[in-house]
């Protein structure tokens, strides 16, 4: 500010103040302009401020910088008291985030003193500019705490030198140029001493002053000042002359400059009018704006507030608050702050073919990092993996050698980290070495060595011929132990044998010798020949079988040597081994058998028998009846006032047998009895139910019927009933227009009856005419619709139709038309929370994914798969307006990958990527081997599965089972390792092994079993057995429990049991009223061990009587007999006699 000047200042001390006065209202608008940031930010605050605490240990300080010269502002921030990592801002001006503006011209650093606890922030501004001038501040936040500082930059211009020239000490008096004014000595006059005597002088802004005077007093003014140039004087006052706003009739309180909300957060715009009961409008850069979940509108008397939730960089814009012909106008900033490191990297110590880890956190979620190391980016490859967890990020290294030594950075746009790879080479000792063998034909040679490291692997050569593992050859690896077995030793295995650990510059060597034995044997040979009969099947060569039951076939097979035995199914060989459809082959018998027959199991089989004499082949036909599926797709196609019409499909499978026909049930809604409809077998899909109550709803089930048995019940129908058609719609509204469609809204009729709204029809035509087109075939469910195909710029009318059972409501017709014509709105895609990470789901089941979008007209989607068009037939895409859906009905593992969704209209475009896994069972493990027997103990090993699931393996489950019993136990689970020892084993048993892989999808399918077995040896112990003296078990039927006589409630099944015993088995009959019951699908009789039980499904008065029971076989037979008693309820005699 410019000093209090007497008359007699001098000349030089007159031009300074003069350029101080013009520069005084400049600095004061600057500060004004900082304190009306402040203001600004403090508007967009909707909850309580964060208290105001001194956290700066450091403050950056004002400053005046030559123009091309480089400026640094340090700021000092103490967090001993803090709970978390504070947040620095730099801000210049009202709003402007500097953050958003690093690169070369600004600069930022962070650093933090792990000692004194303080954090250091740097703000470097690279080659200043005179745009740079101006008030700054410095924002800290923690939590509930938060400290602010302020500082300014002025930039002066570079100081050049003065000629040395007397004629530039003249100045003349105006700015109209060199010839213009009158020449001004008062350069050249000597200067005069202060007086002693002067008092300090007081700052005055000499424009403040000039602003309240008269014209007349300017030139006074002026003089007593020190202003010679009267003309800019003038000028100036001219330019800071402020209009008077024009007072609004409409607006009390108008809207604030503007608003500054952080992204993420809520922002609120008040206005006070003068009319409580004026309506208003809000507009975004021109655009009206719609109520929603984001923009909220409030109205309190005669305040009215806008709230925007969740601020995005899209509601960056210009706000219009609209009352009649007036406007308010304002301007919302978001503010994006950069992303910086929370956690920094921490240096690492490894050994050679370790796994290395370096671990940030960063303060965005879904933030970008780059990873470098010697100034080169690093990327994934088959050594390299990055990870991205959340705020979490991850650099991998697998099994790290020397050459990763090195500094590793890891870079935001808002600060960076390092951390230093220190990798240690390591040594191998060899405890144990290999020695030569000497073994005979037929016999075992096995070579073993010790080693210092577990974790070593190695190969093993044959004369310089890497050996490879099969049904004689094995090789282990237990610990620090490594074993290569051979059974069966043959002469071409005689050789020198060598033993490479994987890598290390070693190797260990032995020589095996085979010692020959000749042995000449000449066998007997006589062709196979299969001995099959299926004459008590009926058809030649063909079984039938019901589904369910086990089928066992028996072939006899002679031939010397004894000949090799192959079932197939068609093409497809069945091995011998554990499962539902198996093969057990004995000397001179094959059996063939199936546990519980599937409807897969129906086909041609072959048994085809081989020796070196010949070979024999068969060839038999399996057939497999079932009860048919159940009937599908029951609806009701009309009612009146007590009937209904019900048509159904047939079943897609009739269980290998014919169709006789159909049973009907119905019940009412909610309730869980049923009542059959028919006791004889219904022929047609087309059935009339009668005697219904109007009003009331009901669902109707079919069962299908065949030689075999009765169906499972189908699916129950919708419900319906008789009822009459409800009022029309009420409040039909339009909710948004395009170019060529309108979605509309509505309210539910007032008077719906008990039939209730099966949905609604839509419908529109032409201003003036009345040929009304239906907008949906199919009634829809939802209270909105959005019509599509509508001409544009056309004014068109909507009505709306309720439809029920009973048909169509009177219509609901909008009042005024309407016209098509499209609202502009950028493309947007809002991808679920879930989709953001890595999607994981088994294989076989379904994926549906619907992702929402937005913009206007309507955007083009496209999807693509890895970055090529998505062609994969099995994955299906649909589109809407407002989503799109990319469905899968069966995963499979070719599914995975990542899946990019883009919407575009025109030259915008918005883009997402889907990261999809499908994971599935996987595969059994790789050679189990029971490596080692001590004690009680077995050691088992086994190699991990060549298919993962395409996952991680997470563990393996081992069952054990002896040989006498043959019961699989389990051992252990979720074992983690590929070894386990198994413990507490039985003294002279021998057992077997089996393996189950495991991941997140559960136990692999198959099972692995050992190829060898432990014997637990006894010690000192002989057995003598006794002589076994067979016993006859023989006998007569004999029933231990006999039928009791029941009483039961007809339509509730029941059953009647009994118990027999007899050797050989007996054959059982059951009879009511000495009358065989035959295959009556009402009965069901079984046999479990000796108990037998009828059951009768749902029992009616005819159902009662007299049953009996009778065993039978070649040494006697026995029968037993009781009355069953079948009861109707009274009640239900009741409801039929007032039903007629």
């Amino acid at each position: 500010m410019p000093e209090a000047k007497k008359p007699e200042a001098e000349p030089e001390e007159i031009a300074a103040k003069t350029d101080k006065a013009a520069a005084a209202p400049a600095d004061k608008e600057a500060r004004s302009a900082i304190e009306e940031g402040s203001e600004c930010r403090d508007e967009t605050v909707p909850g309580g401020q964060s208290e105001l605490t001194g956290l700066f240990v450091e403050r950056p300080e004002s400053t005046t910088v030559i123009k091309g010269k480089n400026v640094t502002f340090v700021a000092k921030v103490d967090s001993s008291d803090l709970l978390r990592k504070p947040n620095m801002k730099w801000l210049k001006g009202k709003w402007l985030d500097l953050g958003s503006k690093a690169g070369k011209h600004v600069q930022f650093k962070e650093a933090y003193d792990r000692n004194s606890k303080v954090y250091t922030y740097e703000m470097s501004i690279i080659k200043v500019v005179e745009g740079d001038a101006g008030g700054y501040r410095c924002e800290v936040t923690s939590k509930d705490k938060c400290d602010s500082c302020t500082f300014e930059v002025t930039v002066e211009a570079v100081q050049e030198e003065q000629p040395a020239n007397i004629l530039d000490a003249f100045k003349r008096s105006g700015d109209a140029g060199e010839d213009a004014g009158d020449l001004d000595f008062s350069a050249l006059l000597k200067k005069r001493e202060k007086k002693a005597r002067d008092e300090p002088k007081e700052d005055v802004d000499v424009w403040e002053i000039l602003k309240d005077a008269k014209p007349c007093d300017y030139e006074k003014i002026a003089f007593d000042y020190g202003i010679t140039d009267l003309r800019g004087l003038l000028k100036r006052l001219k330019k800071m002359k402020k209009v008077e706003p024009k007072k609004s009739d409409a607006f009390l309180k108008k809207l604030e400059q503007c608003y500054s909300v952080d992204k993420g957060k809520r922002t609120q715009m008040h206005v006070e009018l003068h009319d409580p009961n004026v309506q208003v409008k809000w507009l975004k850069n021109g655009v009206e704006i719609k109520p929603s979940a984001k923009y909220v509108f409030e109205c309190v008397g005669n305040k009215r507030t806008l709230t925007i939730n969740k601020c995005n960089l899209s509601d960056d814009a210009a706000y219009e608050c609209v009352v009649g012909e007036e406007k308010s106008f304002t301007e919302v900033f978001v503010k994006e702050p950069p992303v910086t490191i929370t956690k920094l990297l921490d240096d690492v110590h490894v050994v050679v073919g370790e796994k290395v880890e370096f671990e940030c956190e960063v303060s965005e979620e879904g933030a970008n990092v780059k990873w470098m190391k010697d100034g080169v980016e690093l990327t994934k490859d088959g050594k390299i993996r990055i990870k991205k967890d959340g705020k979490k990020h991850t650099l991998v290294i697998n099994e790290a050698t020397i050459e990763d030594i090195g500094m590793y950075y890891v870079y935001t746009n808002g600060g960076e980290s390092k951390g230093e790879l220190e990798v240690e080479a390591k040594e191998l000792e060899v405890l144990q070495s290999i020695a030569d063998l000497s073994v005979k034909a037929c016999e075992q040679a096995m070579f073993k060595c010790e080693v210092s490291d577990e974790k070593v692997v190695g190969k093993w050569f044959k004369d310089g011929v890497e050996v490879k593992p099969g049904n004689r050859i094995k090789m282990s690896h237990i610990g620090r132990i490594h074993k290569l077995t051979i059974d069966d030793v043959k002469p071409q295995d005689e050789g020198n044998y060598t033993f490479v650990p994987e890598g290390y510059a070693l190797s260990l060597s032995a020589k095996l010798n085979f010692i020959e034995i000749k042995i000449e044997y000449v066998p007997r040979q006589d062709p196979p020949k299969i001995h099959l009969d299926t004459s008590s099947t009926g058809s030649k060569n063909t079984i039938v079988v019901v589904a369910g039951n086990k089928l066992r076939l028996d072939v006899e097979i002679t031939g010397e040597p004894v000949p090799t035995v192959c079932w197939m199914k068609g093409d497809t060989v069945i091995s011998e081994a554990e499962g539902r459809v198996r093969v057990e082959t004995r000397t001179t018998l094959s059996s063939f058998v199936i546990e519980g027959a599937e409807r897969p199991d129906e086909g041609q089989y072959s048994i085809i028998v081989t020796n070196p004499a010949g070979e024999d082949r068969a060839e038999l036909t399996v057939k497999i009846v079932d009860v048919p599926n159940p009937p599908e797709n029951v609806r009701c196609m009309g009612v009146g006032e007590d009937t209904a019409t019900i048509t159904w499909d047939p079943p897609k499978f009739d269980g290998g047998a014919p169709i006789k026909g159909y049973l009907m049930e119905r019940k009412k809604q909610g309730s869980s009895r049923w009542t059959k409809l028919n006791f004889e077998v219904f022929e047609s899909t087309t059935y009339e139910a009668k005697k219904m109550i109007e009003g009331v709803f009901y669902e109707m089930r079919v069962f299908a019927v065949n030689g075999i048995g009765i169906s499972q019940p189908s699916g129950n129908s919708k419900p319906f009933m008789p009822i009459a058609p409800t009022s029309e719609p009420t409040r039909l509204t339009v909710e948004d227009v395009t170019d060529s469609t309108c979605a509309l809204k509505w309210r539910p009729p007032e008077r719906v009856g008990a039939g209730g709204v099966d949905g609604y029809i839509i419908e529109w035509c032409k201003e003036g005419e009345d040929n009304w087109v239906a907008a949906n075939k199919e009634p829809v469910d939802k209270n909105t619709y959005r019509v599509k195909g509508l001409p544009t710029g056309e004014k068109l009318l909507f009505r709306v139709v309720a439809m029920n059972i009973a048909g169509r409501s009177p219509p609901c017709t909008m009042k005024q038309s309407v016209t098509i014509r499209e609202i502009m709105e950028y493309p947007k895609i809002r991808l679920p929370r879930q989709l953001r990470t890595k999607f994981i789901r088994k294989v076989g089941e379904k994926i549906n994914l619907v992702i929402p979008f937005q913009g206007k007209p309507r955007p083009v989607v496209n999807w693509l798969k890895d970055g090529e068009p998505l062609e994969n037939k099995s994955v299906g895409i649909r589109t809407s307006d407002f989503d799109t859906i990319l469905f899968i009905r069966s995963a499979e593992r070719d599914h995975s990958g990542t899946y990019t969704l883009s919407v575009q209209i025109d030259n915008m475009q918005d883009k997402a990527d889907i990261h999809i896994q499908i994971v599935d069972k996987p595969g059994p493990p790789i050679n189990v081997m029971v490596t080692d027997v001590w004690g009680f103990n077995a050691a088992l090993e086994w190699k991990p599965p060549k298919d993962t699931g395409n996952t991680d393996i997470t563990g393996y489950t081992i069952q054990k089972a002896d040989k006498k019993t043959q019961g699989w136990f389990t051992v252990y689970e979720h074992n983690r390792r590929p070894s386990c020892t198994a413990s507490d084993l039985v003294m002279g048993n021998e057992y077997s092994f089996r393996v189950f892989s495991e991941n997140i999808c559960g136990l692999s399918d198959e099972v692995a079993f050992s190829k060898n077995t432990a014997i637990i040896g006894k010690t000192d112990l002989e057995y003598n057995k006794p002589a076994f003296k067979e016993r006859d078990m023989s006998s007569s039927p004999k029933f231990t429990a006999p039928l009791v006589d029941r009483v039961v409630v007809a339509g509730y099944s029941t059953a009647i049991s009994c118990a027999v015993r007899a050797y050989p088995k007996a054959k059982i009959v059951w009879m009511k009223n000495k009358m065989i019951i035959g295959e009556d699908p009402k009965f069901l009789m079984q046999n479990n061990q000796g108990v037998l039980t009828l059951n009768i499904r749902k029992p009616s008065q005819f159902d009662g009587g007299k049953y009996s029971c009778k065993a039978i076989n070649d040494l006697g037979e026995d029968e037993v007999e009781c009355r069953l008693e079948v009861r109707v309820l009274k009640e239900k005699k009741e409801g039929d006699e007032e039903k007629k």
